[in-house]
C-alpha cells in the first residue's frame, strides 16, 4: 500500500479507552445506588460516546429531564479517570514507530471533544508524537461529514487521496471515503455483534489490530 499519511479514529481504533469509560460509569452508578455493569455489557456503547454510555447505564433516553445533569457528572468522572487503564491496541505502537522511522506523519481525526482527546493523548505521551489531532471542536460538521478529514490533510499539507484512514464505525468509513482517502475498517473496535462491517464499503477490513502493520507495510 502506498500512502503519505496515516490517520486514525481514537476510541476503539487507536486506543482501547473502554476500561476507563466503564470505570467512570460504575463509579457513577454506585454513587446513585445502582448496580455496576460489566464491561461486556457496555463496551460497544463506547463508540456512541457519553450519550450511549448514559443510556446503557441508566436506561434513560437523551430527552429525559435528568439526562444532561447525569451526563455532565459522568464526563467529570471520566476526565478524572481518563488514562488509568487506557492503552494503544496491541500492535499499533509498532505501526506508529514504523511511520516515525519512515517519516510518514500519523494523526487522529475523532469525534471525541478536544478536552478529553488532549488529556488522554497527553497522559499517554502520544500528543507530541501525533502530527495532527482533529476534534469536533475544530470543525463545523463532525464525522460522517468529511470536513475534519479535509482539515487533517490540509494541516499535513498532503492530498487526501494520499491518506489512509482507519476507523471502527461506519461514520469513519463514510467520512474517509467522502474525502477520497483509502479506508480501513478496524474490526477490533467497539462494534456490535449484529453489525456487519463488510457492508460499510471500506477499502480494507482488518480483523485484529496486530494485522494492521502487515496491511500497511506488507510485513
Amino acid at each position: 500500500m502506498t500512502f503519505k499519511a496515516l490517520l486514525f479514529d481514537l476510541d476503539g481504533t487507536l486506543l482501547d479507552t473502554a476500561p476507563d469509560f466503564i470505570t467512570a460509569l460504575n463509579i457513577q452508578l454506585t454513587r446513585h445506588g445502582r448496580t455496576p455493569i460489566s464491561g461486556d455489557d457496555v463496551r460497544v456503547s463506547v463508540t456512541n460516546g457519553s450519550v450511549g454510555l448514559i443510556q446503557a447505564g441508566f436506561d434513560i433516553s437523551a430527552d429525559h429531564p435528568d439526562f444532561e445533569a447525569i451526563r455532565n457528572e459522568y464526563l467529570n468522572l471520566y476526565l478524572d479517570n481518563i488514562a488509568n487503564k487506557t492503552a494503544l491496541f496491541p500492535g499499533l505502537d509498532r505501526v506508529l514507530e514504523h511511520c516515525e522511522r519512515k517519516d510518514i506523519p500519523w494523526g487522529i481525526v475523532t469525534n471525541k471533544p478536544w478536552i478529553y482527546s488532549h488529556a488522554v493523548l497527553q497522559q499517554l505521551k502520544l500528543l507530541e508524537r501525533a502530527a495532527v489531532v482533529i476534534c469536533p471542536d475544530h470543525v463545523n460538521q463532525p464525522k460522517p461529514h468529511p470536513e475534519a478529514m479535509f482539515l487533517a490533510a490540509k494541516q499535513l499539507s498532503i492530498n487526501p487521496n494520499d491518506c489512509v484512514y482507519v476507523g471502527d464505525h461506519r461514520r469513519d468509513i463514510d467520512a474517509g471515503a467522502a474525502a477520497g482517502m483509502t479506508t480501513v475498517a478496524a474490526g477490533w473496535g467497539y462494534i456490535a455483534a449484529s453489525e456487519d462491517i463488510s457492508n460499510w464499503g471500506a477499502d480494507h477490513i482488518v480483523t485484529q489490530s496486530q494485522q494492521l502493520h502487515k496491511l500497511l507495510f506488507n510485513h
